[in-house]
Order: structure tokens, then sequence, then C-alpha cells
């Protein structure tokens, strides 16, 4: 699945894939685009859990973290 990667304030870190990033939540707006990339729920991404971003994707539509700790369920 292609994925889009942006950046929060601080470490935090969204994906989705939304190209334009529209469904990342407000609070921690701007986003800021990084990069696409291919993401496989076994194969690894740098910085990101593969297994929980596709679990989040499929739940909420995004996945993000805070230094590398899942917080998509605090933000929903």
């Amino acid at each position: 699945m292609l994925v889009h990667v942006f950046r929060g304030p601080g470490r935090v870190f969204g994906v989705t894939a939304d190209k334009a990033g529209a469904n990342l939540p407000e609070r921690f707006a701007p986003w800021t685009y990084l990069k696409s990339a291919e993401l496989d729920r076994e194969r690894a991404m740098p910085g990101i859990d593969s297994r929980e971003c596709c679990d989040d994707l499929a739940e909420y539509g995004f996945h993000i973290t805070d230094a590398h700790v899942r917080i998509t369920d605090q933000v929903t």
C-alpha cells in the first residue's frame, strides 16, 4: 500500500493513504509532507511499526506517533 508520511510539531509523525494528508488530526497541524513509501505489514519501515501502522490505517485512516511511540488512539 502506498502511504504518505507527514511531520507535525516536535517528534510527531503521521502516516496516511491520503496524499494531501487532509485526514490527519488538526491538533498537530500544520503537517509537513516528508515522503511517500510502500508499506507492507510484513516489511520493516524505519521508525514505524508496520503492523501497528496497517492496523491504524484500517481502523482510523491514519497512524500517528510521537517519538516513535504510537499515539493514534489518543487523538481519535
